[in-house]
């Protein structure tokens, strides 16, 4: 048994998160185990039950939900957990970011609602019908649904949305595979049509949308379902709509809160929508503000704030008894990853463009830096359990495809060094770096963000991984990177900074398994800029009319799972535990996808919260 790197550079350079470390095997444990063909029985996070180690905790320790009876009115505080200004860009068809996204959910919604294996449903704003051939849906918006300015939700404002998301002077990330399915977009895109020919706006209440080809995913989250107010946007140019007073600083939706005023980068405030379509809601006020990672704890003690977008696991075992809130937990749609740059986005195409020169081409580069990894000891000793090995693109949120059968690369520093030694990283400069294999220095630039007590040491932990194998990986400009500033480094908008080679994100998933959104040739979030005609080949497989077959594409995404492992254009690091903290007061409130209860039904007991006790 050998000590893992993470043990020797924690316990020199983090004595500050006062974490113990002890020594770790190297890489024989696995996604799941198996006994005598069948499964041992196992936690959410794929580990025994009967496994479990002192100190570390499971998502099966907490509930999704609490419920109670609440009082009519009262104001509720929720922390926007983030060392950043959120952007502002308060609008589904325009933002870009998760910290907009989390404000959203307050006052807009999807006119489509969905099921907890994610499928579309009839109860939402919204009902359909769809053809026998699958590729026509008919939509009808309840008649109910209303602006916060009163006026009612049309069809030709959920038209609006595409026709802008569509338009070429459109600057934001929405108009990609899935919209490019509908019939005639492109060619409006283009400029070779003035209107959408799959497009058809009924009535007042009524659209029909006719894509070209039937995909399994139109029945779970491959339809725009956001509407755009055409009354308040049809006179602003679209290059202006992102930035507009509409997005920035007025928005309105259909959700059941309204906005009152927006601080930039700081607060919202909104209150309650009378006409909100499903009821009026409990709370009369909802106020969002930013707060650091350092102060969450801090906030939730003195009651400041009565829920968190998110709590970081790492600060969860010193805060377990916290008495004043409940910890809901689930599996988080969502992986932390690391990517390799090989390639650029071209701007004027709107695709990949793959570079066989780059620096990181080499798979077998690649590979050795996944074995050179701890992730197993990452999610024990940095977050106690609570984020857990990653091994494949498709986490296990969702479990219908997630394959945890797939053998991927696990820590193993010996088995890196051979792949490096085969693939002719052989020679070494005068620093003790291996050289690439025509006899040049190697210095791999790694971009990693700002956030929270773990975020330099673990950046230094994986830095230090990768030199023990010979690699000299050093920090992007010598520092951690701001939020926003790191996503455009690495290609939001478009703009490939040539610096970075690789770089450690995160990803929120969809509800739709399509991993086309993310790895797809035309997807501007395909941050590495990788494209094969293998990996097209399966997305597609992925999407195809035989894909309906639920057990087909379960079969399609084992194959693009098992491609990305092989492939390597990015190594998942971590699968993680969603903590959401809501002061005891706060009651009808769930994270379980499972759960009907919603937003507008949120409510507390009494009038202020509760504080901790000292």
């Amino acid at each position: 048994m050998k000590k893992s790197t993470l043990f020797r550079l924690i316990l020199a350079a983090m004595l500050v998160l006062m974490l113990s470390l002890v020594a770790c095997s190297k890489g024989d444990d696995t996604a799941s185990k198996e006994t005598d063909g069948k499964k041992s029985e196992q936690t959410d996070d794929g580990k025994d039950k009967d496994e479990k180690e002192e100190g570390l905790y499971s998502i099966d320790d907490f509930e999704k939900t609490v419920e109670g009876e609440a009082m009519d009115g009262g104001e509720l505080v929720f922390g926007l957990v983030t060392s950043s200004p959120f952007k502002g860009t308060l609008n589904y068809n325009f933002y870009s970011d998760a910290y907009d996204k989390d404000i959203l959910q307050w006052f807009d919604e999807s006119l489509l609602s969905m099921d907890e294996t994610f499928n579309y449903t009839q109860d939402g704003a919204a009902t359909f019908e769809v053809s026998d051939d699958k590729k026509t849906f008919t939509f009808t918006i309840r008649d109910e649904v209303k602006w916060h300015d009163g006026e009612p939700v049309k069809a030709e404002d959920w038209a609006f949305a595409h026709e802008v998301i569509a338009h070429p002077d459109y600057d934001g990330v929405r108009f990609d595979a899935t919209l490019r399915n509908i019939e005639g977009i492109e060619e409006y895109h283009d400029g070779e049509a003035d209107s959408i020919s799959g497009i058809e706006v009924l009535n007042d209440k009524q659209l029909k949308i006719t894509y070209k080809e039937a995909t399994p995913s139109l029945l779970s989250g491959g339809i725009w379902t956001y509407a755009l107010p055409k009354h308040i946007f049809k006179d602003i140019p679209v290059k202006d709509m992102s930035s507009s007073d509409a997005v920035r600083k007025n928005p309105i939706g259909m959700g059941p809160f309204k906005v009152d005023n927006i601080v930039p980068g700081e607060s919202v405030t909104l209150s309650k929508f009378e006409d909100y379509w499903r009821g009026e809601p409990k709370l009369d006020k909802v106020t969002i503000k930013v707060i650091g990672p350092q102060v969450v704890v801090n906030e939730l003690e003195n009651g400041t704030v009565d829920m968190v977008s998110s709590f970081p696991t790492d600060q969860y075992p010193d805060n377990a008894d916290m008495d004043n809130v409940e910890f809901l937990g689930n599996v988080e749609m969502a992986y932390t990853y690391m990517g390799f740059k090989l390639g650029t986005w071209d701007k004027k195409n709107k695709r990949v463009k793959p570079d066989p020169n780059a620096k990181m081409a080499d798979v077998n580069l690649r590979r050795a830096m996944w074995y050179a990894v701890d992730n197993d000891a990452v999610g024990k000793k940095f977050y106690h359990g609570l984020r857990w090995n990653a091994t494949t693109l498709i986490p296990p949120s969702h479990p219908t495809y997630h394959d945890e059968t797939i053998e991927a690369p696990t820590y193993d520093p010996d088995k890196a060094n051979e792949i490096l030694d085969e693939a002719g990283y052989t020679e070494r400069d005068e620093d003790g770096f291996r050289m690439t294999p025509d006899g040049e220095k190697l210095v791999i630039n790694f971009a990693s963000m700002e956030g929270g007590d773990t975020a330099e040491p673990l950046a230094e932990y994986y830095m230090q991984a990768w030199k023990e194998v010979g690699l000299n990986v050093q920090l992007l400009d010598g520092r951690l990177q701001e939020f926003n500033a790191f996503y455009e480094r690495v290609g939001e908008k478009g703009d490939d900074d040539p610096e970075v080679d690789v770089y450690q994100g995160a990803w929120g998933v969809g509800s739709d398994v399509d991993p086309s959104g993310l790895y797809g040739p035309e997807a501007i979030f395909n941050f590495p800029r990788y494209q094969s005609d293998k990996n097209d080949e399966l997305l597609a497989k992925g999407l195809s009319e035989e894909a309906f077959d639920e057990k087909y594409r379960q079969e399609a995404y084992k194959e693009w799972q098992e491609f990305m492992v092989e492939e390597i254009p990015v190594f998942p690091t971590l699968y993680r535990a969603e903590l959401v903290p809501v002061n005891k007061r706060v009651v009808n409130y769930s994270i379980d996808r499972a759960s009907d209860i919603e937003l507008y039904q949120l409510g507390v007991t009494q009038e202020e919260p509760f504080k901790a006790s000292k």
